[in-house]
């Protein structure tokens, strides 16, 4: 089964869309994803509001999960667990997050063979328009099995 795990976390994650993310890659375990620079979603400083930069990163390591294991969706519900995030730098201006699943498809499609319900980390990195790491994120997922 091969999904768009770009359009597919925009249809269910409504505030994402509300956000305007933008997706510009998500394939083999990894997402890049913009937020355009919006006078609405500034802080007190200009730039994106932190709750704008998190949900830009979250929703990359969201697509990026989405990518390696959307074929298991049938069997599984794809669940954040933890997130920690760390603001770097001031961001102005638009920003992209690149996210990266940290762990092999085959690690986790192997536990949840077993039964087991997998746990697994997502880590991503958001970047200003001159490419400096304005701040970074790492989401624990889970794939909770199905009850049936």
């Amino acid at each position: 089964m091969s999904i768009d795990a770009g359009a597919l976390l925009l249809q269910t994650v409504p505030f994402a869309r509300t956000l305007g993310i933008v997706f510009d890659h998500a394939a083999d375990g990894r997402a890049v994803c913009r937020l355009p620079d919006r006078a609405d979603l500034h802080n007190h400083v200009a730039g994106p509001h932190a709750g704008a930069l998190f949900t830009l990163a979250e929703s990359a390591s969201g697509a990026a999960m989405l990518s390696a294991l959307g074929d298991q969706l049938s069997r599984a519900v794809p669940l954040a667990t933890t997130a920690a995030v760390t603001y770097r730098k001031l961001a102005l201006g638009e920003v992209v997050a690149e996210g990266r699943v940290l762990v092999t498809r085959d690690e986790v499609v192997a536990e949840l063979d077993a039964g087991r319900r997998p746990e697994f980390d997502v880590a991503v990195e958001v970047r200003n328009a001159e490419g400096v790491v304005v701040c970074s994120l790492t989401v624990t997922w889970t794939l909770r099995p199905n009850r049936g």
